[in-house]
């Protein structure tokens, strides 16, 4: 499952450096999926769906710092915990019981977003 931020963030911007995904933007700031990944161009995402990893994407939060549930892996292939909520003094990065994914398909969608 991904982490989600909560409404209790106090836009401290802790998480936001420790993402090794580039999933975790700065309330009302546009996000891409090729931002920290090597996607580029057209790309079909592990769910089937097409995108262009260069396109601007819409703010998921105008007010806090949010994470993009398609780039979050919950640090798999990467860290043994997911480093948003290990640096969050307000611990307000919490799983996302609405994307709740196996360790497997977290490890697909990183090997996904970071081939070798």
């Amino acid at each position: 499952m991904a982490i989600i931020i909560t409404d209790e963030c106090i836009n401290c911007g802790a998480c936001e450096p420790e993402c090794p995904n580039t999933a975790i933007y700065e309330g009302a700031d546009e996000w891409r999926y090729k931002d920290g990944t090597s996607l580029s161009g057209k790309v079909v995402l592990p769910d089937g769906s097409e995108v262009d990893a260069e396109e601007v994407q819409e703010p998921i939060s105008d007010e806090i710092y949010y994470i993009v549930p398609d780039k979050c892996t919950e640090c798999q292939g990467f860290h043994e915990e997911p480093q948003c909520a290990a640096v969050c003094p307000v611990d307000c990065c919490v799983p996302d019981e609405d994307h709740v994914e196996s360790v497997e398909t977290l490890m697909a969608k990183q090997r996904f977003m970071h081939p070798e």
